[in-house]
């Protein structure tokens, strides 16, 4: 298992997809799982469920977000990012999504 404690875990993580990202994550924040999740919140774990994460369990409780841009997207036509989010040293949720507002978001698997 890839220790994702440390910025060099969560981009050899990524790199276990196939990913590439620019080495420094360019968003790190604390989140909070909302206690009553909304309608966009249960899509987004409908995704995460696709991929064996269950945010609900974290519900109330805080995360950490680190977001990487992605540098090998096989769809050159724009920007990418990776997002894990990490509890306890364990990713518990994950997505890849493009910056653009109508974009495509999926998880962490490589689009054919």
């Amino acid at each position: 298992a890839v220790d994702v404690k440390t910025n060099e875990g969560r981009v050899a993580f990524l790199a276990s997809f196939g990913w590439e990202v620019a080495e420094e994550p360019v968003q790190t924040q604390e989140v909070r799982v909302p206690t009553e999740p909304n309608e966009v919140f249960q899509r987004y774990n409908e995704l995460q469920i696709s991929q064996g994460y269950d945010l609900l369990q974290y519900s109330g409780k805080e995360l950490t977000r680190y977001v990487y841009r992605i540098t090998n997207y096989p769809d050159e036509s724009g920007v990418y990012y990776a997002t894990l989010l990490v509890k306890d040293g364990q990713v518990v949720g994950a997505d890849v999504a493009s910056s653009a507002k109508t974009g495509v978001m999926h998880g962490l698997k490589m689009p054919e």
